[in-house]
């Protein structure tokens, strides 16, 4: 991915969290045109149907062997027309595409490693070669959590077919983003190349993302860079506020190699009305608290992490949305650069990121169950410390109070006399995100 969209991560909605491998083309386009009209403005563009839209027995929580898998003549997967009307007489997504694009927003669809076990046993043509996908095929390397797909043979040389007749079919449907799966775990270096490959043959900027991220080194950072805009640092985000706290040291692990043009993603945003028919638990408003949600988001965004919505939008709580809703938060998340967590002892944990016109952004977490009550030297958060410039909350948009420490006391421990504080309250397990002149 090159160009402006390079400049800042993908965001969007996505539709695993809320309906697993059921999502329906009526339940996809209601969240498209809530997205468009209510989120699309301050950048939320992107709209992807998640796993298994081939399979007509998709079900909650699991995945079925043996699935009958709607597929062409050459091994390439199609649209259940069951739950995707748009897609009877072989047109595929095109015409569910058409109508997202002509909602201003960006299409998405998630994709597997390999190729299908059906077009395996069928031995069916690769299109654009004189092999099977049964020549092709590594049964070896197969997926280890979801029956349909077996591996490619990379040392057979039409495999790289198959996967060039797939970004084909996708890009005539007009695809602009891909969430392609059973990449990172283990690290599949061959497949990734290929995918990269396949793309670029068909002349269409789609983006490449990249899951899941179980164990994933930053090693492999370059590589990453190279191929794909985004890729998963954890496995599945759920609405448990351990999935959050555990995130704290992966992007902090990953911020030195996330940037313009390539972004490590701490999943999606578990947020609002999710488990309808999902792989995980039932029907429900996510579980974490409002502090929580706040610390979420505020996390994502100056680690500027992608932001993926997983809750179904027309049915979630209007609080929840308003989160998705604060222009100067998202600022920091598209103008912020040189991200970095700086400080973390105790509950207290504290990131920095660099803003335009001598902006600074930092963000303070209480990863506690107690609440935390502080005082903070402007200089140390990053702030200018002289002349009395403003430091602004930019959840609530207040001013923060500051203060000149004259002398040592309790009330600001940490703080040199002669210097300037912020009074800092933390929620548990909440967050602020402050905005100054920089130092």
């Amino acid at each position: 991915m090159r160009g402006q969209r390079a400049l800042r991560p993908p965001m969007g909605w996505n539709s695993w969290d809320c309906y697993g491998t059921t999502v329906t083309e009526a339940e996809v386009l209601a969240n498209a045109r809530f997205l468009a009209e209510h989120l699309l403005p301050l950048g939320w563009d992107t709209v992807v149907i998640d796993i298994d839209w081939s399979d007509p027995t998709a079900r909650s929580h699991g995945y079925n062997a043996d699935a009958p898998l709607a597929m062409d003549d050459h091994g390439r997967l199609l649209p259940d027309p069951g739950r995707f009307p748009s897609a009877t007489g072989g047109r595929g997504f095109a015409p569910l595409a058409e109508q997202i694009h002509a909602l201003g927003l960006r299409f998405g669809i998630h994709t597997m490693r390999g190729i299908p076990r059906r077009a395996v046993d069928r031995a069916t043509p690769v299109l654009g070669s004189d092999a099977t996908a049964a020549d092709v095929a590594d049964p070896g390397n197969a997926c280890e959590w979801n029956p349909d797909m077996v591996g490619l043979d990379h040392t057979h040389p039409d495999a790289q077919a198959y996967y060039d007749s797939t970004l084909a079919l996708y890009a005539a449907w007009g695809v602009d983003f891909l969430k392609t799966d059973d990449m990172l775990w283990p690290y599949q270096s061959a497949d990734i190349e290929a995918y990269a490959r396949a793309i670029a043959l068909t002349g269409r900027p789609i983006e490449l993302s990249l899951s899941p991220g179980r164990d994933l080194s930053t090693t492999h950072a370059d590589h990453l860079r190279e191929h794909a805009t985004m890729w998963r640092i954890s496995d599945d985000l759920w609405d448990r506020w351990e999935d959050v706290e555990a995130n704290f040291a992966r992007l902090a692990r990953w911020a030195p190699f996330s940037g313009d043009g390539g972004w490590a993603d701490a999943d999606m945003l578990p947020l609002g009305r999710i488990g309808l028919r999902a792989e995980r638990g039932e029907p429900r408003d996510d579980a974490l608290t409002p502090d929580e949600r706040v610390s979420l988001l505020t996390l994502w965004v100056i680690a500027r992490s992608p932001l993926m919505i997983g809750g179904d939008l027309p049915s979630s709580d209007p609080a929840t949305v308003e989160l998705f809703r604060h222009p100067d938060v998202l600022a920091v998340h598209r103008d912020g650069r040189n991200q970095r967590e700086v400080f973390r002892e105790g509950p207290l944990v504290m990131w920095a990121a660099d803003g335009p016109d001598r902006t600074a952004y930092a963000a303070l977490f209480n990863l506690g169950d107690e609440p935390l009550t502080l005082a903070q030297d402007v200089a140390r958060i990053g702030f200018a410390a002289r002349g009395g410039h403003e430091v602004r909350e930019l959840w609530t948009g207040t001013t923060v109070p500051r203060r000149e420490v004259t002398v040592q006391s309790d009330a600001a421990r940490g703080v040199a006399p002669g210097s300037a504080a912020l009074d800092l309250e933390l929620a548990p397990h909440g967050a602020v995100l402050l905005a100054g002149l920089a130092a």
